[in-house]
């Protein structure tokens, strides 16, 4: 599939290109975004360069919608739907972001979700998107309960990364949820 630019009020979302290379490098030096992600760490140029490079094919396979969060021309993070699956009777897909340190607490995020979930939901026909995180991530946790999404429970051991094994935390939006946010047992 071709990639897309989703627009919101505060951000342009679109996939990232070489010339974001040094801001994603930069932004992934933070140990936040090592610690609850996959990235590698420590992240290098290299990392970067196939990671925009990873991008491009995953759009153009149609696995993965990544994109960029842009603040006019500052790179704020990093959000994507993952695991794209069309093919099954009601698609479903992973949601995946970080943001960097400078951008956190000022609603990019959410901003973001929104317009990506309205995304999968419209244009890929998504009937399910599926938010998972490391146990302990409490941020990302709490964006994704003020997105809607309904927690699921824990799943032991079920995350994986260079780190290695990380139980995990589950929740779960249907394409007719309402979005308003529940209380979560873990929050």
């Amino acid at each position: 599939m071709e990639s897309v630019a989703l627009t919101t009020e505060r951000l342009v979302l679109h996939a990232p290109t070489e010339a974001d290379i040094d801001a994603i490098t930069e932004a992934c030096q933070d140990p936040e975004i090592a610690r609850w992600t996959t990235v590698p760490s420590p992240y290098n140029r290299e990392d970067a360069e196939h990671f925009v490079r990873l991008v491009a094919g995953s759009w153009a396979d149609g696995s993965e919608a990544v994109w960029g969060m842009y603040a006019g021309d500052e790179l704020v993070g990093m959000i994507g739907l993952h695991g794209i699956a069309t093919h099954v009777t009601g698609g479903a897909a992973e949601l995946g972001y970080w943001v960097t340190p400078a951008a956190r607490g000022k609603g990019h995020l959410a901003e973001a979700a929104r317009a990506v979930i309205d995304w999968g939901f419209t244009e890929l026909g998504l009937v399910r998107i599926r938010w998972q995180a490391v146990a302990g991530n409490v941020p990302s946790a709490r964006a994704a309960r003020a997105l809607g999404f309904r927690y699921e429970g824990l799943q032991r051991q079920a995350l994986t990364s260079p780190r290695g094994r990380d139980d995990g935390w589950i929740a779960g939006m249907l394409h007719d949820d309402d979005r308003t946010p529940v209380d979560w047992p873990i929050l």
